[in-house]
């Protein structure tokens, strides 16, 4: 940019869009809080309450941090490129650890009360969620963050990045949203039908998780607000591709 030009700023209705999701990612962070306080007694580590701790880190870690890490490059528009990849690196690694302690916090209640694991639907989808998430973030780590990957290796494989991003991100929502409700079977069927206090605000959440959803998935979709790369990216990827490619500048071989 020219000396004196006016700082960037952002496409009409993406800082609207944003500040939208994160209203909505932190009320539905809130709901699942108020849920399991005020109907299922809070969260404990060793204790009965354990189990708890899983829809409360799932819900923290799969949806809320994987859907702003997703948004990292529409909301840091003009930083730096390393910067802004490190940053998304980095919420997306948060959000397994966070998950991570939500799995074991699962296992460890089913092993104490003598349930079995891995039967529902509900634990298929969840867990292939968090095992292709992690795959997804160890490959996107070692083609973007860290140096080897060769310049054409890196444009074949951004594409799949790109769609297995967004398609965890609507298989974790989609595992949230089965949990939810094998949760409710589970503890309230009897009463379930009958728009108890409980199954409104269970099922109030579920629409949260589905509105963050469809809200962080059209800011992602919308190609006018894709981040536009910087002139000194342009130059460094041309220069990056003529060292590990042999190719001229110009693109010819």
């Amino acid at each position: 940019a020219m000396d004196g030009a006016p700082p960037p700023t952002s496409p009409t209705g993406l800082s609207a869009y944003v500040a939208v999701s994160q209203l909505l990612g932190l009320t539905l962070l809130a709901t699942t809080g108020a849920w399991l306080g005020r109907y299922r007694g809070g969260v404990a580590w060793h204790s009965p309450l354990q189990f708890n701790a899983h829809p409360l880190c799932m819900v923290l870690g799969m949806v809320f941090l994987q859907g702003d890490a997703l948004l990292v490059y529409r909301v840091f528009r003009h930083e730096a490129k390393r910067s802004t990849k490190a940053l998304h690196a980095l919420l997306h690694g948060l959000a397994l650890v966070i998950a991570l302690v939500g799995i074991i916090a699962v296992f460890e209640s089913h092993r104490t009360k003598g349930i079995p694991d891995m039967y529902s639907l509900h634990s298929w989808c969840g867990m292939a969620a968090f095992v292709l998430y992690l795959l997804q973030w160890l490959l996107g780590c070692g083609f973007f963050l860290f140096p080897g990957a060769s310049f054409s290796l890196r444009g074949r494989y951004k594409p799949q990045h790109i769609f297995f991003g967004i398609a965890l991100f609507i298989l974790s929502i989609t595992s949230c949203l089965l949990g939810i409700t094998e949760m409710l079977l589970f503890k309230i069927s009897d009463s379930y039908s009958h728009f108890v206090p409980e199954g409104i605000l269970a099922n109030t959440l579920g629409m949260l998780l589905v509105a963050f959803g469809l809200v962080v998935g059209y800011v992602l979709t919308r190609e006018e607000w894709k981040r536009p790369p910087l002139a000194e990216e342009l130059a460094l990827s041309m220069d990056f591709k003529t060292l590990t490619e042999g190719e001229s500048p110009g693109g010819g071989s």
